[in-house]
């Protein structure tokens, strides 16, 4: 099995360099134009494709994402493993802006996206209990290590619709639920992502304190922007140590791969053919 790993990149991060062979490609799909040209090439003997989830530009609000047309463009040039990176604000005072964190759970409080690629005419439920791969997280954990960042393991992602900030009244309120970090990006990313049977792990960029911290009121744009420049050099470096930090490809030990597996309970002779055509790249391996 031949790994290729994809990479979102969040705000402040539009663009990879160290490609070899770099070529942007534009990918159409059932559900619409993804955010962007997708940039593929290599570094070193793996494949890397690089999506803009902002779009270059940044064109494109948290709301207005096309997160299915993401996922599936990525599924139709041969991902296997996809990380996810984010800018974030932080719950924990441990959680300094300038750090950086792998995510390992979410809540997601977004409401206004499109979450699953199926259902009516074909309805399928995956397990999401653990949302992220252990196995991927490992080797982000490992490439963070080696590009230098200050990296955490563990944490809980709140995910809100926005654009606006959180208020204070809100942002005490995910902090009192244990929350590490809040944005607006990654659901309903990491749901598409096990539907479509990759592997998936998110790393959140620390950029402020959100707004619950006593030594500051709202969140400031412009120190978001300041603190997202230094950030995005520490995730594109974290990124050229990826591929030396994967280990040899294989079936994942997690089951990501084969999320699909007894998830569709619609009757075969009920399945809407239209629907189905549509998923050829997500679930193409079991319909």
């Amino acid at each position: 099995m031949q790994r290729t790993l994809g990479i979102i990149g969040g705000s402040g991060l539009y663009d990879i360099a160290g490609l070899t062979g770099a070529r942007w490609e534009q990918v159409e799909t059932p559900w619409g134009a993804p955010s962007d040209a997708l940039l593929t090439g290599h570094i070193g003997e793996t494949r890397i494709v690089f999506l803009p989830r902002h779009g270059r530009g940044h064109v494109h609000s948290p709301s207005a994402i096309p997160y299915r047309a993401n996922i599936d463009a990525l599924k139709r040039l041969g991902v296997t493993d996809v990380v996810s990176i984010s800018a974030v604000g932080s719950f924990r005072q441990a959680l300094a802006p300038g750090h950086f964190v792998i995510v390992d759970q979410f809540i997601d409080r977004t409401f206004a996206r499109e979450k699953s690629f199926f259902g009516t005419g074909c309805v399928a439920h995956v397990g999401f209990g653990h949302p992220t791969c252990t196995r991927l997280g490992d080797a982000v954990a490992a490439a963070g290590a080696a590009a230098g960042l200050t990296l955490h393991r563990g944490g809980t992602y709140l995910a809100m619709e926005g654009p606006q900030f959180s208020t204070h009244a809100e942002s005490l309120l995910y902090k009192n639920w244990g929350c590490s970090v809040v944005g607006m990006t990654a659901m309903p990313e990491a749901k598409l992502a096990r539907e479509a049977e990759m592997c998936y792990a998110t790393v959140a960029m620390v950029t402020d304190y959100d707004s619950w911290h006593p030594d500051h009121d709202s969140v400031d744009v412009a120190a978001v922007i300041a603190t997202l420049g230094a950030n995005s050099a520490g995730g594109k470096a974290l990124v050229g140590a990826l591929p030396a930090a994967l280990g040899p490809a294989g079936s994942c030990p997690c089951g990501c791969d084969r999320a699909l597996d007894n998830a569709i309970m619609t009757a075969p002779d009920k399945r809407d053919p239209a629907l189905l055509a549509k998923l050829d790249a997500v679930a193409g391996r079991i319909l």
